[in-house]
């Protein structure tokens, strides 16, 4: 058991491979918390010893995703630390020259059944009623049977030699768990080829780097004895601090259907988030409570005050379902609490992404993305809606694309004569203000032509920003301003 006095060490250690997944984000997310509520060390360790499944592109991919949620680490690619290298396909060595040590010691053998005999084997035991899984075969070879296998020519594995009892620890989530001897049979560490698997390298780097938790998902629960057992046959070879992690292992993220996320999932990947818009701190708030909460009746909070409240001992066990509904309205309140300017600043590189800014904005650009911002704050669930919401701002006139759909149903015969009574009583206002302009349509629509509201307004949204469905109407057309305005309404004219 690690001692409780120690330094909080804690760890992230995903693969590059593939698109960062959203359970990838809450784990780490709960690591974090966890390293900052105890001012400890959050380390992150990259498991890229698969070289036939790792990718560069992926490896980007995830400092992209970290550096976008802003889960900083103490140690780790780029930082380095005490422990380093910090990439896995860096320390081939250490990990030879401990399987080394491991066999030396008989803590581990080799053994040098063909996958052939190993499930010949297996279906035998099955057909008996025994639970799968390596039976020992090579275990205690006599070295003239060990002389003839090599003599065939069979390159050997190096599996571990698990001890014959129960295997048991204190799950930090789930409580006292315990693997009977027979449901965790000896297991490989090293293919035949010299090459180390995750199951020697991932508690051998916790070892190495003293970390003292690892909090990571459900679905590692069954490999939790060997590496139990592992530390104990490292601790006696003298490889680490000799403490064993606690163990915490946090409930699947399940998607439609109640089946578990998976990476085929639109809604799994956690990049595809920054993409369309949302706020780091609003998905961060969201993935906090798939297990935990931090209050009964209270679902919107910042990483400040999760830090100060997160308690490991209460994550839920049961799984987690994710609902994007609520991941959206939980985004939407998060966008809120953004000033004008905060949210100006993030709108911008999704309007830039659209064509809708230029790489270079100007001063004046941002102070309309400004002004503009508090008309769709409340209206907007993700940062990329501003696209469509206040791309008409910035568009030339002549460039103004107006939704065929509502061309067609609002800027017909009878909607261009709606557009042309606007013109003519804007083209008369002397002071071009939100009130003065919606005086001057009230008056000239409403009362004079004396048509509904939506009746109204409707024609002149389309005609002006190009959909029906905008921000504030007088607002926008203040923010526009009297010649641009003036302009798509005689444009429409003729639509």
């Amino acid at each position: 058991m690690s001692d409780p006095g120690s330094p909080v060490r804690v760890r992230m250690a995903p693969s590059p491979t593939g698109s960062p997944h959203v359970g990838l984000v809450r784990t780490a997310l709960y690591n974090w918390a966890f390293a900052r509520h105890h001012g400890g060390t959050f380390v992150f360790r990259v498991e890229d010893t698969d070289a036939a499944r790792n990718t560069q592109h992926s490896y980007e991919s995830l400092l992209a995703l970290f550096e976008w949620l802003g889960l900083g680490w103490d140690e780790g690619p780029g930082v380095g630390g005490p422990f380093g290298p910090y990439l896995q396909s860096e320390r081939f060595d250490r990990y030879a020259d401990v399987a080394t040590r491991l066999l030396d010691s008989g803590h581990a053998y080799r053994c040098y059944c063909s996958a052939e005999e190993l499930e010949e084997r297996n279906q035998r035991a099955r057909a008996e009623g025994r639970a799968p899984g390596y039976d020992g075969h090579c275990r205690d070879l006599e070295d003239q049977q060990r002389a003839s296998y090599e003599a065939e020519g069979r390159r050997p594995v190096t599996r571990f030699r698990m001890p014959e009892r129960e295997v048991g620890f204190t799950d930090l989530v789930r409580g006292q768990i315990t693997f009977r001897a027979e449901h965790v049979p000896d297991y490989v560490l090293v293919r035949a080829n010299g090459h180390p698997l995750y199951t020697l390298v991932s508690p051998l780097d916790d070892a190495l780097m003293d970390i003292t938790h690892v909090l990571r998902g459900e679905d590692l629960l069954s490999s939790t004895p060997r590496q139990v057992a592992l530390h104990a046959a490292l601790a006696d070879i003298g490889v680490g601090s000799g403490r064993l992690p606690q163990f915490g292992h946090l409930p699947y993220v399940m998607g439609q259907g109640n089946r578990k996320l998976s990476k085929r999932d639109p809604e799994a990947n956690a990049l595809g988030y920054r993409d369309a818009g949302f706020l780091p701190e609003g998905l961060l708030n969201y993935m906090a409570l798939l297990g935990w909460s931090i209050a009964e009746d209270r679902d919107v909070f910042g990483l400040d005050e999760m830090v100060a409240a997160f308690d490991i001992t209460r994550v839920n066990p049961n799984p987690a379902r994710f609902d994007l509904k609520k991941c959206e309205a939980i985004n939407a309140a998060h966008l809120r609490m953004l000033d004008d300017d905060d949210l100006a600043q993030r709108m911008v590189p999704h309007l830039q992404a659209a064509g809708v800014l230029p790489t270079a904005v100007t001063e004046g650009q941002h102070e309309l993305l400004r002004r503009a911002a508090p008309l769709v704050r409340e209206r907007m669930t993700t940062l990329g809606e501003a696209v469509d919401m206040l791309g008409f701002l910035f568009v030339d006139d002549a460039e103004l694309v107006r939704d065929a759909g509502d061309v067609t149903k609002l800027l017909n015969e009878s909607g261009r004569g709606v557009v042309k009574a606007a013109h003519d009583a804007l083209a008369e206002l002397s002071a071009w203000t939100t009130e003065g302009v919606e005086e001057a349509l009230r008056r000239a629509l409403v009362e004079d032509l004396a048509l509904k509201p939506r009746n109204a307004f409707g024609p002149v949204r389309v005609a002006v920003t190009g959909r029906r469905v905008s921000p504030p109407l007088f607002e926008s057309l203040e923010l526009l301003g009297r010649e641009r305005t003036l302009a798509r309404l005689v444009s429409a004219q003729d639509s």
